[in-house]
């Protein structure tokens, strides 16, 4: 009986994260370009996805806040598997409605992106919406796993993994933070065994 409960819960997520993504961009759609301000290891820079993508392919993810519960996960995921996207061929890149000043942070700290994922700012959400993702507006009273308060929107949790040609090779979204990594992974990994993996 436990086992069927189980089952039916593991079920219920699958089916509410994908009615969530519902309309993001799906396998075989060309990924808008973009650029933003971005951090890594709390260093600001400017990131082109364009300028990524003639290095190799580029997982795009999406999360709702640095410093919140499954995203400092998804994070941390992002970063200790670091080497196997490299040896992939792929780079990383987070996309949050964060500042960029919280963002050099989470950038750096050693308990979630660890100076080795790159975070990017998208403040008004027009990359979020860019890719089909809904976004919500910012909620009073909300806090950070720091107790620090949370003043801008959310997009929703939401992976994208782009061939070199900047093509969807799979939208990953209504699984957990560590399953949403594994599973991007998995999808570069089959990239690179294809011959899709980073330009020569």
């Amino acid at each position: 009986m436990t086992r069927i409960l189980n089952r039916a819960a593991v079920l219920a997520w699958v089916l509410m994260g994908a009615s969530m993504a519902h309309a993001a961009l799906k396998e075989g759609d060309q990924a808008p370009d973009f650029t933003a301000q971005a951090s890594l290891a709390g260093q600001s820079f400017n990131y082109s996805l364009k300028e990524a993508l003639a290095r190799g392919p580029v997982v795009v993810y999406f999360y709702p806040s640095a410093y919140t519960a499954g995203c400092n996960i998804q994070a941390h995921t992002f970063a200790v598997n670091h080497e196997k996207f490299a040896a992939a061929g792929a780079s990383v890149i987070g996309v949050s409605l964060d500042s960029i000043q919280r963002l050099n942070q989470f950038s750096a700290d050693p308990e979630y992106c660890a100076g080795k994922v790159a975070v990017a700012s998208d403040a008004d959400g027009h990359i979020a919406r860019a890719f089909d993702l809904s976004v919500r507006e910012a909620s009073s009273g909300r806090k950070d796993t720091r107790g620090a308060d949370i003043d801008h929107g959310f997009a929703e949790r939401t992976t994208f993994v782009l061939t070199a040609d900047g093509h969807v090779a799979a939208t990953v979204g209504g699984l957990a933070p560590v399953a949403n990594v594994e599973q991007a992974l998995a999808v570069v990994q089959r990239l690179a065994s294809v011959g899709r993996g980073p330009r020569q």
